[in-house]
């Protein structure tokens, strides 16, 4: 019966032998794939289409925030069964960096102390952090030469220059917004706004030597770990830090529950 929820005991239920139609997860496949963010994507789980919006998002929250993980059995299972599925399609030990999101859940920690089982012993790990709000930038040369200099079918530009000079005081009266908000209330803001692919330096390296270990890997395999993905805001954040430094490495992209409608064309 793959993951339901128990009403009267108020639980999630696993069954990793059998799925059926009514199931929130199924759990006997073997991971999706996706094209997405211009990278090869995994996935090991995603949620059935009948899956009501409560149920995901508490799903979600049992999933990241049930501690210690280890005293979960069916959570632990669940998290190796994917990983297995994972290393079954790419092989980890063909892998010299993961890199991961620094987050309030466990589940990453344990997802990559379970694919060290998998790795070469010199596969590095680095997690990229939360930015100061006042660090956050705008890529206006990106946007202006993808919306303000485009042009109409006879030739003419879409904006005058009076419009541009608008939208660019738009955008950098709501920089100073952001530049004055803490990072989780950015976060929210800005999530689905069309202008999000563009506001920059959400994330960070942690310290100056993860920095240049990554920016000195050269034409490796490199594996970006999350645990939920959702708008893929985040993964779109982990792999524009990585590009700024250097886009000589395949990338591959994994999480444990995602979508398989994720933003594809938002980069």
């Amino acid at each position: 019966m793959g993951i339901t929820f128990d009403n009267e005991l108020q639980r999630f239920v696993f069954d990793f032998e059998h799925d059926g139609k009514e199931d929130m997860v199924s759990l006997t496949g073997t991971g999706y794939q996706v094209e997405a963010f211009g990278k090869c994507f995994y996935y090991g789980y995603e949620f059935a289409e009948q899956t009501e919006s409560r149920l995901r998002s508490a799903f979600i929250k049992y999933v990241k925030f049930s501690e210690p993980i280890q005293d979960h059995p069916e959570l632990t299972t669940f998290i190796k069964n994917a990983v297995d599925n994972l290393s079954h399609k790419i092989n980890l030990y063909n892998y010299n960096l993961v890199i991961m999101p620094e987050s309030s859940s466990k589940v990453n920690q344990y997802m990559l102390r379970y694919i060290y089982r998998f790795a070469q012993p010199t596969l590095h790990h680095m997690e990229l952090v939360k930015n100061l709000p006042a660090n956050i930038s705008f890529d206006i040369d990106a946007y202006k030469k993808q919306y303000l200099d485009d042009v109409l079918e006879n030739g003419h530009p879409r904006y005058t220059e009076a419009q541009k000079e608008e939208v660019k005081n738009s955008i950098s009266q709501m920089l100073k917004l952001i530049h004055n908000k803490d990072y989780f209330t950015i976060a929210k803001d800005v999530k689905k706004s069309r202008l999000r692919p563009y506001i920059m330096h959400f994330l960070k390296f942690a310290n100056k030597e993860d920095e240049q270990l990554c920016a000195s890997i050269r034409q490796q395999n490199v594996l970006v770990i999350d645990d939920v993905t959702t708008s893929g805001s985040t993964l779109n954040e982990i792999l524009r830090t990585l590009r700024i430094l250097n886009e000589d490495n395949e990338i591959t992209i994994f999480s444990l529950i995602g979508r398989n409608d994720l933003m594809a064309d938002a980069i």
